[in-house]
């Protein structure tokens, strides 16, 4: 459960005293998510979500908070941070940083389908365009850098197996001309449990706690390798094409791009499974992120590399 820092009924309608949101009927602590302590909250004039962070700076939740208000003030379907009285953005509550956000409509999606990759394509096309405009600037988290910094250090700490897909994935990663391929604002950690769905219709973006300016098509790339895979990890075709079909439409992909796309997957799956193995071999002491399983992502990055085939195919269908 992710209420790492529960709140009683007098702390929250204290803290809500600095809204205009009338008076708090009910609340109830999320289960969902791993680094934060959310609650639903119903007041006399709305449904929300109170977020405590327990990991990230003041000057950081201020840049994703401006991100979020960004987006939503784009019309795209963003939940919204609510100012303060005095128009704060951020706030505290039980000695945390805290916010509060409007709660939308919708519920995760198990499994997505054609339609709903092609919403979701679609979506992120428009949330990238809409960044450029967005002037605050952030260094990615786990960006290139990042990446090959981390493998080589894990590279004596994992099993011979591991450490053969470690290398092989350094010299590839070697290949990738980041500079040159088109980037901005992104949201970096967008999985399936990051959206909300009424039937096929996208009717929420959450969890923008890595935005930051980076490689577009790294963020498709971290999607597809969540949105548009079979049950083993392995590429599904046709919700790649859907997905890859939908973004192009709204934002047209470049030559570079085509040829960077196969290690861009790869680099989207090296990010998830380098941080999974981090967070077991080198566990930060105090720390409330959940652990999760990093063979998810070494299949799909062991898969990424023999599946060139199948990717050119795929992006050549739906451009």
């Amino acid at each position: 459960m992710s209420v790492f820092t529960p709140v009683t009924t007098q702390e929250l309608q204290a803290f809500l005293s600095q809204y205009a949101v009338g008076e708090l009927q009910d609340f109830v602590g999320i289960e969902a998510g791993v680094e934060n302590s959310n609650f639903f909250v119903n007041t006399s004039t709305g449904h929300y979500v109170l977020t405590l962070f327990e990991q990230h700076s003041p000057n950081e939740l201020s840049y994703f908070l401006a991100v979020m208000r960004h987006m939503a003030g784009a019309n795209l379907p963003i939940a919204a941070p609510i100012p303060t009285q005095t128009g704060a953005l951020l706030s505290e509550c039980k000695g945390k940083p805290a916010a509060l956000i409007t709660r939308l409509a919708g519920e995760t999606l198990l499994q997505a389908n054609l339609q709903q990759c092609a919403a979701m394509g679609e979506l992120l096309a428009k949330i990238h365009l809409a960044g450029q405009s967005f002037r605050l600037k952030r260094a990615p988290d786990r960006g290139h850098i990042w990446r090959m910094q981390t493998a080589e250090r894990l590279l004596p700490l994992v099993e011979s197996e591991d450490r053969v897909l470690l290398s092989t994935s350094l010299q590839r990663q070697q290949t990738l001309q980041l500079a040159d391929l088109p980037q901005g604002l992104i949201h970096a950690d967008l999985f399936r449990d990051n959206t909300l769905f009424i039937h096929n219709q996208l009717s929420g973006v959450l969890d923008w706690y890595y935005a930051c300016h980076d490689c577009w098509l790294y963020d498709l790339a971290i999607v597809v390798n969540d949105w548009c895979c079979l049950e083993a990890g392995a590429l599904d075709p046709e919700r790649l094409v859907s997905c890859l079909s939908a973004y192009q439409q709204i934002r047209p992909f470049t030559q570079l791009e085509a040829k960077q796309w196969q290690v861009l997957l790869e680099a989207a799956a090296l990010r998830f499974w380098l941080s999974r193995l981090v967070a077991i071999l080198e566990p930060r002491a105090g720390s409330l992120v959940l652990q999760k399983d990093p063979l998810e992502f070494r299949h799909k990055l062991e898969q990424r590399q023999t599946e060139a085939a199948l990717i050119r195919a795929c992006w050549q269908a739906a451009v």
